[in-house]
């Protein structure tokens, strides 16, 4: 197995920032860590600052194609999700795949190493099966392995159209591709899937408790047993009214009862979560997802990230619908949310925002072998320069304050360089993401 090897003029331990470190490379993971060591002749010299690899524990793909798109028209989350209703109904598998694959490149080349894919455009408009049931998601599977990034795909559990005070309401024309049904027709398609493989691993995930009702949320968590099983939680205040109105509960109160809070769960958003929700949620050790660029883009909210963190719940961090994908952005909106509410500044420390950026979203999306510069780790990196007019100046150990996503020069996944010098391996980047939209939404780019 070929060994080689990687000079860091600072890198980012699991103990914290460390300088001269050399980074032995074996095949896909890390062999040794040297720290204040000297470069040796063949090394690959990273100058900057190295982090662990990132991780965007919440993507939907599609979504980057409404970018610069969606606003000036007033209105809120409901209004957006029409237009993104329309972004989806032009899908199909290989327009899925030629701008799943730029959106996942772009994400490389912003640092992020993983993605947890919140899968749920299923099959074709109108809801029927693709002649392979699971060609939606192989056609995410092929971009992510073609983009160099590492994937978790949550097939997602669609079956309602949402959720009011009175019940549940039928499928939207436009959301008719998203379910499979029943629980079971969801299960069977779910358990189709192909196997994982060095770069891709299988989660599931509930979209939301809008869309599956009470009764078949036991049904999930128990198909979904020994996986990652994500949920979109209280994002709106709409949707806890309902649930209080028809279940007589809050959201999280729902899953609970469902058997569905854990460990192996990660609520996503949680932004309207009551103090007993946040209690439920840290006291199980439930993971949540915050998504500061989406939240504020989509007038969400700001959620209670320093009270689920001391509650006991894991913080970990995406893009969401990527109004930018820039995971240092998403990692400061953590703290900077946090600072606008409270009126303190350090809600976290830098090594917890880094932590919430790699090694929780690793863990979050079933990789726990990864996100973190340890022996054994998987050789997933990311190297900042310190000499742009953004970071010059920056202290190493507070890059992640100054620093962007054009700031990254070297991104390594597996012990594979995909970002070198600032560009990705695959070409350029922005060509291939005009192209893509323009063959989901014509004119686009003109």
């Amino acid at each position: 197995m070929a060994t080689h090897a990687y000079w860091c003029e600072s890198a980012w331990l699991t103990g914290g920032l460390a300088r001269r470190v050399r980074i032995v490379v074996e095949g896909r993971t890390i062999r040794r860590l040297e720290t204040d060591a000297d470069p040796e002749p063949d090394d690959v010299r990273l100058h900057g600052v190295t982090l662990p690899g990132m991780a965007n524990t919440h993507s939907h793909a599609f979504h980057r194609a409404l970018r610069g798109r969606v606003n000036g028209s007033g209105g809120n989350f409901w209004s957006w999700r029409e237009q993104m209703y329309a972004v989806a109904a032009e899908l199909n598998p290989d327009r899925y795949f030629m701008l799943a694959r730029a959106v996942f490149a772009e994400m490389v080349l912003a640092g992020i190493t993983l993605v947890g894919e919140f899968h749920y455009v299923h099959h074709r408009p109108g809801g029927k099966p693709f002649g392979d049931p699971n060609a939606m998601s192989l056609a995410v599977r092929q971009a992510a392995e073609e983009a160099g990034i590492r994937l978790t795909l949550l097939d997602t559990c669609y079956l309602e159209g949402g959720l009011s005070g009175s019940g549940h309401v039928e499928l939207h024309p436009g959301q008719r591709r998203f379910s499979d049904g029943t629980v079971d027709a969801w299960a069977a398609r779910m358990s189709a899937r192909r196997p994982e493989t060095d770069r891709v691993r299988l989660g599931a995930a509930i979209h939301s408790v809008r869309a599956v009702r009470r009764e078949d949320l036991p049904k999930v968590v128990a198909a979904a047993a020994g996986l990652p099983l994500h949920v979109h939680l209280s994002e709106q205040h709409g949707e806890n009214l309902a649930c209080q109105m028809f279940y007589g509960c809050t959201p999280t109160q729902l899953l609970d009862e469902a058997g569905a809070l854990g460990g192996h769960l990660t609520a996503i958003h949680a932004t309207h979560v009551t103090d007993h929700d946040i209690e439920l949620l840290g006291g199980t050790g439930t993971g949540a997802c915050f998504c500061p660029t989406t939240e504020r883009d989509l007038a969400d909210g700001i959620g209670p990230a320093r009270a689920l963190s001391d509650a006991g719940a894991t913080l970990s961090l995406g893009s969401d619908q990527h109004v930018v994908i820039d995971p240092f952005e998403e990692l400061r909106g953590l703290e900077m949310h946090e600072r606008l509410v409270t009126n303190e500044r350090d809600r976290f420390s830098p090594s917890d925002l880094v932590h919430a950026a790699t090694f929780n979203g690793y863990r979050a999306l079933g990789w726990s072998d990864g996100g973190h510069l340890s022996k054994g780790a998987l050789a997933d990196f990311v190297t900042v320069r310190t000499d742009t007019v953004t970071t010059a100046g920056s202290r190493p150990e507070q890059i992640v304050y100054s620093c962007v996503a054009s700031d990254v020069s070297t991104v390594v996944v597996g012990g594979e360089v995909v970002v070198s010098e600032g560009r990705h391996r695959i070409g350029d980047v922005a060509r291939l993401l005009g192209a893509s939209i323009e063959r989901v939404l014509p004119g686009a780019t003109q």
